[in-house]
């Protein structure tokens, strides 16, 4: 696959208790009459698909940041993140874009998300990929799972982003059920991943504190998504082994009677050097695109 320059547009909806900002790379309708691709994470924003989309530039792809992220706003009171408030703002989205139903790639919370819009709206997806939902109510440890959660919010509230984020990575990192083992070991030092040490005071990262809960917390509706017309594609990272994203993938593949089908590289495995921890975006296109022209 190559890529090249397309044009990208950028745009604001006013949704219930929220101004969205997304992204529109191709034009409106679509030039050969495919849906447009729809591309969404949490809390990762439409910045994070970037290298992905531009590996897609015979298709119309639209990305967007979640309410209270990036660039969209929010005045609904709140500062936590629900998959099924989510879920509607993405109803809304793809109203707005009156090109019918979507084709729609979801990775980490966006698949979260995602998994509730289908479930809400089965007519807005056609085929949704939907790569390392973080479903900890599908895991046989969800109880420690949830514990292990909650030691990486308590480090963040303790010493701030770095010690929070430390403890993120060993929480995400870690093969297989939490057991005595892991709650057994010291926090990890900061210094050791190359995180500052410094506490910034600040605590309102959406993935060290505890305002996504509701996003692993999450469980989806598993006749409602059966019934749907939607082909659902639950995609593991061929990189993540054990590790919690590729437990709860494997379970929710199990969960819809099938099996996680296989991607390239890692978590965050479509993105390029910007985001500090890249994978193999081009490999991953072509995979994505393959998955994609099976549904035609």
């Amino acid at each position: 696959m190559t890529t090249e320059d397309t044009t990208l547009s950028t745009h604001h909806l006013d949704t219930a208790g929220a101004r969205l900002a997304y992204d529109v790379q191709g034009p409106l309708p679509t030039a050969d009459g495919r849906p447009p691709l729809l591309m969404a994470g949490q809390p990762m924003e439409a910045s994070g698909f970037r290298a992905l989309a531009s590996y897609f530039p015979d298709r119309t792809v639209v990305t967007y940041d979640p309410r209270g992220l990036g660039r969209s706003s929010r005045e609904d009171g709140r500062v936590d993140h629900d998959p099924a408030v989510q879920a509607g703002d993405l109803h809304a989205l793809i109203e707005e874009l009156g090109a019918g139903p979507v084709e729609m790639f979801a990775s980490s919370g966006g698949a979260v998300t995602a998994l509730a819009l289908v479930a809400a709206h089965p007519d807005d997806v056609t085929t949704l990929v939907a790569h390392e939902p973080p479903l900890l109510a599908l895991l046989p440890d969800a109880e420690a799972a949830g514990r292990a959660r909650a030691r990486v919010r308590d480090a963040y509230e303790k010493n701030g982003w770095g010690a929070g984020l430390a403890a993120f990575i060993a929480w995400t990192s870690w093969q297989g059920e939490f057991t005595d083992a892991y709650f057994a070991q010291p926090d990890p030092d900061p210094a050791a991943f190359g995180l500052p040490t410094e506490d910034d005071g600040t605590r309102a990262d959406p993935l060290l504190s505890d305002r996504s809960w509701a996003v692993s917390g999450y469980r989806p509706d598993a006749a409602a998504l059966t019934a749907a017309p939607t082909r659902i594609v639950l995609a593991v990272a061929e990189e993540s082994g054990d590790a919690l994203t590729g437990r709860t993938t494997h379970a929710a593949a199990g969960l819809l009677g099938q099996k996680a089908t296989v991607f390239p590289s890692h978590h965050g495995g479509f993105t390029d050097e910007s985001s500090g921890f890249p994978g193999r975006p081009e490999t991953f296109a072509i995979k994505l695109c393959a998955i994609l022209e099976a549904s035609r």
